[in-house]
């Protein structure tokens, strides 16, 4: 966690982009976009359905310090229609995911 606020601090002062692959079960962080952090896992064989960009503020509580906001979320096309995570199954895999890697 200490890492976490340390990248949160020298980028954007309290947050860290993050996108996370719900099927390979991974996340990428600190680049100053999603887009940018979207690309790299594609490049590495993540498919794009699978990609959700989220906001990590360690200083808040486990309940406040996940953040479901990004343009890369905005795909009328899969069904979701804003820049949040309309589905609450995929927040909660998106969760289980962010949990099984960060230690809090």
């Amino acid at each position: 966690m200490d890492s976490l606020r340390q990248i949160a601090t020298e980028r954007f002062g309290d947050m860290i982009k993050t996108v996370v692959d719900l099927t390979r079960g991974i996340m990428i962080i600190d680049a100053d976009l999603h887009s940018d952090e979207e690309a790299e896992l594609l490049a590495t064989g993540s498919k794009q359905q699978d990609l959700w960009g989220i906001n990590l503020y360690p200083e808040l509580s486990p309940v406040d310090w996940l953040e479901f906001d990004s343009m890369i979320n905005l795909r009328p096309s899969f069904g979701n229609r804003s820049r949040n995570v309309d589905d609450p199954s995929i927040r909660e895999r998106i969760r289980d995911v962010v949990d099984r890697l960060v230690s809090r």
